[in-house]
């Protein structure tokens, strides 16, 4: 994809917000409310690109060198993070779009806070590493952690409407709308990203507008202007038991009036 970067000054003044530390963006209260919930299980509708057909990873590459296929363990209509591999993400690149993913955290998990299933759905990858926009993959039932990085948050930036975690070793659903953000020639922003989320049938992102792409140090800020993303899944470094994936397809949406 091509890039345009944003003004040097403006880049001085967004690398000295990450001179902190990754607790400086955590918060913890209010608490969103548990809420039982189901999630949807449905099969694709007939105008969706399959992402994931249940049989082979055909539509994903590894992140780090997107000239490799995805490494990733596929089986029993599902596949599994492959911790030793890295992230990966589609070979296609989307704009607008509805998206529908399952996922599920290990029923053995273990661990606390970040470290009990952790991984995203960067919803806009950017690049190498963690770069994007990350909708949090982790196990919140009955597991405290930083209210703004718990499952359906959009990390460290929009805490979500309500807890609908279902118990480890259940799938989860997520479907998403996202609207990627515009900018100008200049590189600047002309509309912000937003992006709603409906996790197990509940909404608890709606209709949010974005500071920028995920940062795990410092707040959000767009960094480079970027046309159509690839989506890509993170491997994450914890060390509990990896998190597995299933019925995931898009729909591509019209450009925004």
């Amino acid at each position: 994809m091509k890039h345009l970067f944003l003004p040097a000054a403006l880049l001085v003044s967004v690398a000295a917000y990450a001179q902190g530390k990754p607790e400086d963006t955590e918060v913890y209260e209010p608490v969103p409310k548990v809420v039982a919930a189901t999630p949807n299980l449905a099969p694709p509708p007939a105008d969706a690109i399959v992402l994931f057909n249940g049989k082979d990873l055909s539509q994903w590459v590894m992140t780090e060198d997107r000239n490799t296929p995805a490494k990733w363990k596929v089986g029993g209509g599902m596949f599994t993070v492959d911790k030793t591999t890295g992230n990966i993400e589609t070979k296609q690149s989307f704009t607008n779009y509805q998206l529908h993913l399952e996922w599920r955290v290990p029923a053995n998990i273990t661990g606390t806070g970040q470290a009990r299933g952790n991984s995203g759905l960067f919803l806009a990858s950017l690049g190498k590493g963690d770069l994007g926009y990350e909708l949090q993959i982790l196990d919140s039932y009955n597991n405290k952690t930083y209210v703004n990085g718990m499952a359906g948050s959009i990390y460290k930036q929009r805490v979500p409407l309500a807890n609908p975690c279902r118990k480890p070793g259940e799938w989860q659903s997520y479907d998403v709308i996202w609207l990627a953000p515009t900018f100008k020639a200049d590189g600047t922003v002309a509309t912000p990203a937003r992006v709603t989320v409906i996790f197990n049938g509940i909404v608890v992102q709606n209709n949010v507008e974005l500071a920028g792409p995920t940062q795990y140090i410092g707040p959000a800020a767009y960094r480079q202007a970027h046309g159509a993303s690839p989506i890509k899944l993170q491997s994450h470094g914890d060390k509990s038991e990896p998190n597995s994936f299933r019925n995931i397809w898009i729909r591509e949406l019209e450009a925004r009036p």
